[in-house]
């Protein structure tokens, strides 16, 4: 424990030997003496003094004097004085050395064991406060770093948001070309094997699409950035829809695909039905993927119900390979597969049913696991939803009943987009709906276009050299000819992000399509923007 520094001032050097010998049996004590108060005050401001026991009187200088100028000096004023006096006990003299500035008195003739006491009580509270000086100064340090490192954190956050949304619109992008070059050659004349090369390319351009969608959404949901959509719909036909789409799957690998829905299943929940597909499909998948041969069940069953409340249990049912009892309890890691086996054989990325238990956790739902190595697997999705009574669906328009398009009439359009490819696509995709196109590889070019000619609408990619979409969008939506500034635009973004969706809004962009894009979405929004404008 550190030594505190003690000083005794007394003009009589006999009284400063007794004291000393008398306070020798403190611990942790250092002592310093004077006889004279100015060599005190010295020492005082040259040394760590803590406590200091001062006679009252003394020639030139007296007691209350000198307490009063350690007071008054910012490098003295915390000095603990103990007044040591002989002259009388009245109150007058105790409130004067109280005033100025003492925190005890000591009466001649020390009394031995009160003074060690008081002596000893000091030095303790001086240690103690130390102490706290020095916890407090760990605590304000472990204060700094738990700044520097949410500081840290928050920079990276942002660094992995950038480069993610980079990522997004560099794979995107080629992949958006990919699917439209798909839909253009669906719209060809093609022979069967022909036709079983566009499907393929198109299931590995939809395989890598998602494997680009699990990584985003891992992260958006690890960064808290997730958002779940609540709306109305019925569940009876999302199960269906689901259904029908695995069957046909199923059907391709010969393998039994059934439906169990309970008869007490509501048929309209409130809920995301986005989220709630995400895990049935991710579910589903996994089972098809591990099963080569048997059945394959989904199952929707009412666990409880209690007036407006549904509590309701999807499970999935397979007889695949199953998942060993001690890799079981990791699969829901992210970037984990029961077995590294797994990944070399069927491939993957771990990500699916560690987004399936986040989104779970986001819906306060449940997810649980059981499996037997060899036989099969269960996973089951179970979360309480909102029964919704005597609700109508909005009409939707079904897009593969469209057979074909009908043509736009004296419709001009400018593509400003710096990949050649999804150039390409666009501009022979809008020239099949009878648009008249003009392409410009960046925002500064698409702004001279807009100069010398009128356009129906523009197409803007939103990331683009030389000047950017949405620094030509602001450009263009204050352009000084009121028509020009009127032409209603839709981005193009890779980006999934919603700020950066959100970005395009505020830059006056009138619709925002995303990469890839279904080719009848588009063709629906620009169908309503020239409609409006008309």
């Amino acid at each position: 424990m550190k030594h505190v520094n003690l000083l005794i001032l007394d003009d009589k050097e006999e009284n400063i030997v007794s004291l000393s010998a008398l306070l020798s049996e403190v611990e942790h004590i250092h002592i310093i003496s004077s006889t004279d108060p100015n060599e005190a005050l010295k020492i005082c401001w040259k040394n760590d003094i803590a406590i200091a026991l001062v006679d009252v009187q003394m020639p030139e200088i007296n007691g209350f004097e000198f307490v009063s100028l350690l007071k008054s000096n910012p490098k003295t004023n915390h000095i603990m004085a103990i007044m040591v006096t002989a002259i009388s006990k009245e109150d007058k003299y105790l409130l004067k050395g109280l005033e100025s500035g003492a925190v005890d008195y000591l009466y001649k003739p020390l009394n031995p064991e009160i003074t060690i006491a008081k002596v000893s009580s000091f030095v303790s509270q001086i240690h103690i406060q130390e102490e706290i000086k020095q916890k407090n100064i760990a605590l304000e340090e472990s204060q700094r770093q738990l700044i520097l490192a949410k500081e840290e954190a928050e920079e990276a956050r942002k660094s992995k948001e950038s480069f993610l949304a980079n990522m997004s619109h560099e794979i995107r992008t080629p992949i958006n070309g990919i699917v439209g070059i798909i839909h253009i050659l669906r719209n060809t004349s093609l022979n069967d094997e022909q036709r079983d090369w566009i499907n393929r390319l198109d299931s590995a351009s939809n395989s890598l699409l998602l494997i680009i969608n699990d990584i985003l959404d891992i992260s958006k949901i690890d960064s808290g950035m997730m958002r779940i959509e609540y709306e109305n719909f019925s569940i009876h036909k999302k199960l269906t829809d689901i259904s029908n789409f695995f069957k046909i799957k199923a059907l391709d690998k010969h393998i039994t695909f059934e439906t169990i829905i309970d008869p007490q299943l509501p048929e309209y929940i409130k809920s995301s039905p986005i989220r709630i597909q995400q895990i049935i499909d991710n579910f589903i998948s996994n089972a098809l993927k591990f099963t080569k041969e048997g059945r394959i069940t989904l199952k929707a069953s009412v666990v409880e119900q209690e007036d407006a409340q549904c509590t309701i249990k999807f499970t999935v049912t397979d007889t695949g390979i199953g998942i060993k009892s001690e890799a079981l309890e990791k699969i829901f890691l992210a970037f984990e597969q029961g077995d590294d086996s797994i990944t070399k054989k069927y491939g993957g990325t771990g990500l699916g049913l560690a987004i399936v238990k986040r989104l779970a956790d986001l819906l306060d739902g449940k997810i649980e696991a059981e499996s037997t190595y060899g036989v099969g697997s269960t996973f089951s999705f179970q979360a309480t939803f909102q029964k919704i009574e005597d609700f109508k669906q909005q009409e939707t328009l079904d897009t593969e009943a469209i057979p074909s398009l009908h043509k736009f009439d004296h419709v001009r359009i400018l593509v400003a987009e710096d990949n050649e490819l999804n150039s390409f696509m666009l501009e022979h995709i809008l020239k099949s709906w009878g648009c008249e196109v003009d392409v410009a590889k960046n925002g500064h070019i698409a702004i001279e276009y807009v100069n010398q000619y009128d356009y129906d609408l523009i197409m803007m990619d939103t990331h683009m050299p030389v000047m950017s979409g949405f620094e030509a969008i602001q450009e263009i939506k204050t352009h000084p000819n009121p028509q020009k500034a009127s032409t209603p635009i839709i981005t193009i973004s890779a980006s999934v992000l919603e700020h950066e969706q959100a970005a395009a809004y505020e830059a006056g962009a009138d619709s925002v399509i995303g990469k890839p894009f279904d080719p009848i979405d588009l063709y629906q929004k620009i169908d309503k923007l020239i409609s409006k404008r008309v």
